[in-house]
């Protein structure tokens, strides 16, 4: 490469949960750099939570770790052409990757929701995710089922 590799930005905490996963999620929601709206539409989501993590005898916080985790994806198919056929060729993802794929997932799933709010669709798609259903868990669902179909093309990573 000719260029060197852009550095990494750090990620300040966000006010509230002092996190910065919550920031990278909150910059993922973002739409034309609103970033205190999309603030403000996840913590009015976490609110709306904050009696089901009760019950579940958790923290908000932790409860959205929890449906995050629930929908990151471990591997995922990526094309290569050998030969002139395109193979599907299944790939572990790298960690950073993993939970941005997550996040994205999640974010895609919550605004095709129906509901008025996208705080109302945010906290119903996390809570469906949390109870592994919902959009964005079988989106995770789809990607490994496809990556053990494809498992006789792994000898062709690269």
């Amino acid at each position: 490469m000719r260029k060197s590799k852009p550095k990494k930005r750090i990620l300040l905490p966000d006010p509230r949960f002092n996190d910065k996963l919550v920031t990278q999620f909150v910059n993922n929601m973002m739409l034309d750099g609103k970033k205190s709206i999309a603030f403000k539409i996840f913590y009015e989501a976490m609110d709306r939570l904050a009696d089901k993590a009760e019950k579940e005898g958790k923290g908000q916080l932790e409860f959205f770790k929890k449906a995050l985790e629930n929908i990151t994806p471990s591997v995922e198919v990526k094309s290569r052409r050998v030969g002139g056929a395109t193979f599907q060729v299944p790939t572990e993802i790298r960690q950073s990757r993993k939970g941005s794929i997550g996040m994205k997932h999640l974010i895609s799933y919550s605004r095709k929701r129906s509901g008025k709010t996208m705080a109302e669709k945010l906290s119903a798609e996390i809570v469906a995710a949390y109870n592994m259903e919902g959009g964005a868990y079988k989106k995770k669902e789809d990607m490994h089922k496809m990556a053990e179909a494809n498992r006789a093309f792994a000898h062709f990573r690269f």
